[in-house]
Formats: structure tokens, C-alpha cells, sequence
């Protein structure tokens, strides 16, 4: 019952940090949008390691380094694929892709599960599935670049996972700070390059900002740092998910997190949600459910 609270308590906040992170990526560069992200989410995560102790080891440091790499790709793929939107088709894809990588893995790594929780998790990939490809006229429709960006996205967070679910139960939030030290210096490092190379290409410079595109950066760069707070609460939440849980099982509950983000897609920016994934919404609900039980 735990393990099933955590993953969706999770995805919700997951969910959410999408939802910021695509909103900034559309006023902002993909790259300043993830560095910030990354930067904002290393200084929430500092915070909660002295909240939860840890031991330090070469371990820890290893596959949280390593998880960060991934995390990165991963990061600015999805914020990328959700800026040219649909959020509502593009966002359940990642997660369905995501889910299948870690599922894969454990079974593979001998996890063993019963037959109960077997059906509520391919339940939950169905839900998934349905909440993601909307054949309703009126739908809005995907372009290939979004759904490759999507599917690249989904692989690389389903490593993620995979990674970050071999640290030491010891090393408490420690191996997401390594996570986000590592994320945040690619993302900077690959900001700044992005733009001495286009300073290099364009030597006019000195392009004043009118008033309304100052203020949609100043929006921006709001929207990214609240997303990387968010996504480093979520970080921290799936970790202590995995050590409490199965990587089959929480890797499913976290690939929910579309919910939160087609919630507040349809709320704030009126993407219209289709019967089918209302249906599916319930039918994630209902695989929770079982889950739980079983």
C-alpha cells in the first residue's frame, strides 16, 4: 500500500514539474530552461539530503552520476517534445515508453510478481496507451519530430530509473545530488556553447528586448525554476519509492504522471481531453487500486 501511495504521490508531482517545464521551454531555449530546471532542482535537493541523512560512497556517487547523464538527455527531450505539444498525446507516450524499460529490467533481473499484480500492471500500460492516442475527431495531432523526441525521452527516463535503483539504501538523497550536480553542469555547459556559437554566427548584437518579450522571459524563467523544484521533490519521492518498493512495480505507478500534466493542460490551456482518456484516467486509477491490494 506504501509503494503504491508513493508512486502516485510521485507521478502527481511529476506530472506537474512537465507541465511547468513545457510551459517554459515555449517562452524560453530548450537548454536555458533545463539548466535552470537543473540548477533550481540541485539546490531543493541539498536542502532535503540535510533533512535525510546518507552515507557518501563510491557507489552512490557512480550511479547517481551516471543517472544524471541520462536524466539530462532525458530532461531536455521532454521538454522539447512538450513545448511543440500536444502535452496531452506526448506526455502519456514518454510515460508508457518509460514504464516498459524498468519493467523489462527487473523481470529480467529476477523481480517476481503475482498474478494480480501482473494483470494491474498491464492494465496500467493500457491506460496509459488510451489516455495517450486520441483517434476522436478534433483531436490535436502529433508531428514525427514530437513523437521521436517523445519515445527518445521515455527510453532515457526509464534508464534513469534503472540506474538510480542500484544506489545504496544507505546513501539516502545523496545519489540525486549527484544526479543534479551532473545534470546542471551538461545543461550549463551546453547553454553557454549554444550561445558563444551563436554570438559567433551573428556578431550585430545589441538587439534591445521590447517590453512584452521581457516579460514573457521573466515568465520563463519563473516557470523553470519552479519546474526544477518540482522535479526534485519527484526525484526524491521515486527513490524512496524503489528502495521501499519493486522497480517494476514503481516504475508503472510513476509512468501515471501524464494525469497531472493533462489536468492542468486542459485547465490552463484548454487541450481539449477526450472520452478515451477519461477512460484511461480511470483505468490508471483502477490498476492503483489493484496494485495496492496485491
Amino acid at each position: 500500500m506504501m509503494t503504491v501511495l508513493v508512486g502516485l504521490i510521485g507521478a502527481l508531482v511529476y506530472g506537474a514539474a512537465d507541465f511547468l517545464g513545457g510551459l517554459a521551454a515555449r517562452r524560453l531555449t530548450i537548454l536555458l530552461a533545463t539548466a535552470l530546471a537543473a540548477a533550481s532542482g540541485l539546490v531543493v535537493l541539498v536542502v532535503f539530503s540535510v533533512v535525510v541523512p546518507g552515507a557518501w560512497s563510491a557507489e552512490a556517487i557512480l550511479w547517481g552520476a551516471l543517472s544524471g547523464v541520462a536524466g539530462s538527455a532525458a530532461v531536455a527531450l521532454l521538454y522539447a517534445c512538450l513545448a511543440i505539444g500536444p502535452m496531452s498525446i506526448l506526455s502519456p507516450l514518454t510515460a508508457v515508453v518509460s514504464a516498459i524499460v524498468p519493467v523489462t529490467w527487473g523481470l529480467i533481473g529476477g523481480e517476481r510478481l503475482g498474478p494480480l499484480a501482473i494483470g494491474a500492471i498491464g492494465l496500467a500500460l493500457v491506460a496509459v496507451v488510451l489516455v495517450g492516442f486520441v483517434p476522436e475527431k478534433g483531436a490535436v495531432r502529433p508531428t514525427m519530430a514530437g513523437l521521436s523526441m517523445a519515445i527518445g525521452s521515455g527510453v532515457l527516463i526509464g534508464t534513469f530509473l534503472v540506474l538510480i535503483d542500484h544506489t545504496p539504501d544507505a546513501s539516502g538523497l545523496l545519489p540525486l545530488v549527484a544526479n543534479r550536480t551532473v545534470s546542471a553542469v551538461l545543461m550549463w555547459t551546453a547553454f553557454v556553447a549554444a550561445v558563444v556559437v551563436a554570438r559567433l554566427r551573428s556578431r550585430r548584437g545589441g538587439a534591445s528586448r521590447d517590453a512584452g518579450a521581457r516579460t514573457t522571459m521573466r515568465r520563463g524563467l519563473v516557470l523553470a525554476i519552479a519546474c526544477g523544484g518540482l522535479d526534485a521533490t519527484a526525484n526524491a519521492v521515486i527513490l524512496i519509492g524503489l528502495r521501499i518498493g519493486d522497480l517494476s512495480v514503481m516504475s508503472v505507478l510513476v509512468a501515471m504522471y501524464p494525469a497531472g500534466t493533462i489536468l492542468l493542460a486542459a485547465v490552463v490551456l484548454r487541450e481539449r481531453i477526450a472520452p478515451v482518456q477519461w477512460a484511461g484516467l480511470a483505468l490508471a486509477l483502477a490498476s492503483a487500486g489493484i496494485l495496492a491490494v496485491a
